[in-house]
């Protein structure tokens, strides 16, 4: 029999306590993997320690106690092999859209060192990624020339310009209307079965988490912790009217119960 897999991401047993022994604890006693290629969102009630999480595997942010390894590796710095996107596209008013895109081409090695030599190449790799969300013929834009919902599909296309093994997603459509909210979600998911990536996604939308997700977690108030994990049944690709479906409504509905739980700061156990 073949060896199983080692999952991608392994966080075993790490808290995080913010401003020294006396600070707030942020996260508490965590432990979660996620296998390669696999799409987990983390869902809670407000300052329940997401984003904080996602600091911590990106290696942005040291944890106080406990491992956090990411490809084989003990994460003690910034992850070259992540791509994130956040609320926000925070897109470069001076620069193309084409030339947003790139931007991690210029930080990122070993991309760094080939992108004078490969130029062309990386642009048209650029102009692809643009055009499968949408934005072809929009390269030489301006962000300001743009709608909310074009540069958050740019700013994706940043995270990816330089082949991420993890995408890291921090409430990246939070700010949108759920209408372009909705084409957003069917965008990434195609992105994502084209791509195979390994994604995080923190959210507060649970509609969202349960159309992406293979796997959605669900954390306590602060401190943080992992309170309850439920795998998605529902195939891939999934269409808009999925989630008007009862089965998919009652799964959401239970998340939903779940988090007013933990916003009282009363523990369910998790049902199999």
């Amino acid at each position: 029999m073949a060896a199983m897999e080692r999952p991608f991401v392994e966080i075993d047993g790490v808290s995080l306590r913010y401003g020294g022994a006396e600070g707030t604890l942020a996260l508490r006693d965590v432990s979660l993997t996620v296998g390669r290629g696999e799409f987990v969102a983390v869902v809670g009630p407000s300052g329940c320690g997401k984003s904080t999480l996602m600091k911590l595997v990106s290696g942005l942010w040291p944890s106080s106690a406990g491992s956090v390894i990411v490809g084989g590796r003990e994460v003690d710095r910034p992850l070259p092999l992540v791509g994130m996107a956040f609320q926000n596209p925070t897109l470069l008013p001076w620069r193309s859209i084409l030339a947003n895109v790139m931007l991690p081409l210029e930080v990122v090695e070993p991309h760094r060192r080939r992108l004078r030599g490969e130029r062309a190449a990386y642009e048209e790799k650029a102009r692809r990624l643009l055009a499968m969300v949408g934005l072809a013929g929009f390269e030489a834009k301006h962000p300001y020339q743009l709608s909310g919902g074009m540069q958050q599909r740019a700013s994706l296309c940043r995270a990816l310009i330089h082949d991420p093994q993890l995408l890291m997603l921090d409430e990246p459509f939070g700010a949108l209307d759920i209408f372009t909210r909705e084409d957003l979600w069917s965008q990434l998911q195609g992105v994502c079965l084209t791509l195979k990536p390994t994604v995080i996604l923190v959210t507060h939308d649970l509609k969202e988490a349960v159309y992406l997700a293979d796997r959605v977690l669900v954390m306590s108030g602060r401190p943080g912790r992992i309170l309850v994990e439920r795998r998605i049944p529902f195939p891939r690709p999934r269409s808009l009217d999925d989630s008007y479906r009862q089965d998919f409504q009652d799964l959401v509905h239970e998340l939903r119960d779940h988090i007013n739980t933990a916003r009282k700061g009363e523990e369910r156990p998790d049902a199999a």
